[in-house]
């Protein structure tokens, strides 16, 4: 099984080498470290080039991790793709364990559990994060149930799918796991082989308010998939429907009139279609 890993940095300088030493003290090596930089100004070229020969070393004018990933699996020369973020690191085992678990199997998606760093402190992930396998896609309708720097998935799988949404500032991932969970089932690796950190002022998710307007965007698009069997259909408009509310309420708080102009008609739209099809 030949595994490529996909690293986007962007301005990660600091911490970029803690994450590709742990790809590169795998006990199971993998096969191709491609690092995707989107557009940096800081050192990280020169730390690559000059620490990682055997990276993949990309650069690209400043896109998006989205487009910096998507760039990656093109560039892949192997069967799987697995994705490390740039502030995040491996345990050493993580891929044996996936290549062990996968073998034999159909599966053509695999996670694993995680630690949480948050501000420098090790945290526990509240129970709406709780990681599952099997047809996950229910699951992964309120929020994001797989983390990028934990998955593997082949690659093919993703070229199929057209990857990540390029017009997705942030939410990317929760919209790619919906997309592949509603058509594939997950193998799940109950065990933390991650270090994921969180909390610091540079990460994406601080960076834009609302972050639910990203993912009623994927939820939208989720009604035209074909596959989508009825009952996720019907999950699917719940949770639409749901966070509209949320989004809505929240802007009439905060008398925000372009939020409710934007979004009000939509969740009468929604909200009529969920009522129609429940009565069906």
């Amino acid at each position: 099984m030949r595994v490529a890993v996909v690293v986007p940095a962007h301005n990660r300088y600091p911490v970029l080498g803690r994450a590709l030493d742990s790809v590169f003290h795998q006990s199971s090596p993998v096969d191709q470290c491609i690092v995707v930089d989107d557009g940096s100004t800081d050192e990280t070229e020169v730390l690559v080039r000059r620490s990682y020969p055997k990276v993949t070393y990309l650069k690209q004018q400043h896109q998006g991790v989205s487009a910096a990933r998507n760039l990656g699996i093109e560039r892949a020369r192997a069967d799987w793709v697995a994705f490390l973020d740039s502030d995040d690191y491996w345990l050493p085992c993580k891929l044996e364990s996936q290549r062990q678990a996968l073998a034999g199997t159909d599966y053509a998606i695999c996670h694993t559990d995680e630690n949480w760093i948050r501000r420098g402190r090790r945290v526990h992930p509240m129970r709406k994060h709780q990681k599952r396998g099997g047809w996950i896609y229910q699951y992964c309708l309120p929020l994001c149930a797989i983390s990028p720097s934990t998955s593997m998935v082949r690659r093919d799988v993703l070229v199929a799918a057209g990857g990540f949404d390029e017009t997705l500032p942030v939410c990317e991932d929760y919209d790619l796991w919906l997309r592949l969970c509603a058509r594939y089932p997950v193998l799940y690796i109950n065990r933390p082989l991650v270090t994921r950190y969180g909390g610091h002022n540079d990460q994406l998710s601080a960076q834009y308010w609302g972050m639910d307007r990203f993912r009623i965007a994927a939820l939208e698009k989720m009604l035209d998939v074909p596959e989508l069997s009825p009952k996720d259909r019907h999950g699917t408009l719940e949770t639409l429907v749901a966070k509209l509310n949320i989004l809505v309420g929240g802007a009439r708080k905060r008398g925000n009139d372009f939020v409710i102009d934007t979004y009000q008609d939509r969740l009468m739209r929604y909200e009529e279609l969920l009522f129609q099809e429940g009565a069906t």
